[in-house]
């Protein structure tokens, strides 16, 4: 049954993994259609990991060999939505020294067009792809794994940050949405989907009002604000007592200087 209201009809994931393209990623792009749509949801978002990322394809490939292999699981996926009606639509995750992003909009020729990506820095990324009419999200941006050293939020070199994400303990999505709340930053949610059993019962998703056609028409809806709800229960929304982070984190101003920050200089 499709999560919603009479507003909000229409259900996206908006991050999630192949197995062609995430070294992470369990399932084959085109595996995931059947159980989406027997969820009720509309489409998906693919963003697997990009080039300094836990990407598959080999960073030796010739760089247009890499983007053809670095977009099959997309590919896959897009190719047996079309047969059973679920909309599939390409973007891509990409990693800034540990901090991640969501990129949505540019597609597989404009990659292959702009091999300079792969070494842009905050700040060359978001201008390369607004230039391209993209939106840039930063991930889960206060995820604290084993293989994180720090935790590095950029609330100026994003559109948007992904305030709920499944593979994430409450704590870290409470931080994110009450950072995102109280200074008025867009937020997304996603599952974050490396396999499909994982999906049922995920936390994470966008509604819209209107159904999403094009990957510019979910570009233009975050970047305006308007017209689609995260989906982010009430249990990572509110701060407790217990709520901490579990990382040293800074903060990037407009010009991406970073400086350190405790919880009491956030909220």
């Amino acid at each position: 049954m499709k999560a919603g209201s009479e507003q909000y009809k229409y259900k996206y994931e908006v991050h999630m993994h192949t197995l062609q393209a995430s070294a992470c990623g369990r399932t084959d792009g085109r595996d995931y259609i059947a159980k989406f749509k027997e969820l009720g949801y509309d489409g998906m978002i693919i963003t697997d990991h990009f080039f300094r990322g836990n990407t598959r394809p080999s960073r030796s490939l010739p760089w247009s060999d890499y983007i053809d292999e670095f977009c099959s699981g997309y590919e896959a996926a897009k190719e047996e939505g079309d047969k059973q009606g679920i909309k599939v639509f390409f973007g891509w995750e990409e990693n800034q020294h540990g901090d991640e992003y969501l990129i949505y909009g540019p597609d597989k020729e404009w990659l292959k067009a702009h091999p300079e990506i792969r070494d842009a820095d905050h700040l060359e990324y978001l201008k390369l792809i607004h230039e391209a009419g993209g939106l840039v999200v930063q991930a889960h941006p206060f995820r604290a794994r084993g293989y994180l050293s720090d935790i590095y939020l950029h609330p100026y070199q994003c559109d948007a940050m992904e305030a709920c994400n499944n593979g994430n303990p409450e704590n870290q999505d409470i931080l994110a949405y009450n950072f995102c709340k109280d200074r008025g930053i867009t937020m997304t949610s996603g599952t974050d989907l490396h396999f499909i059993d994982d999906l049922e019962g995920s936390c994470g998703g966008m509604l819209f009002e209107k159904p999403i056609e094009t990957i510019f028409d979910y570009v233009n809806a975050i970047k305006s604000g308007k017209g689609f709800m995260p989906i982010i229960p009430e249990n990572r929304k509110v701060m407790r007592e217990d709520t901490v982070n579990e990382l040293p984190m800074t903060l990037f101003d407009e010009n991406n200087v970073g400086r350190s920050v405790e919880l009491s200089d956030l909220f």
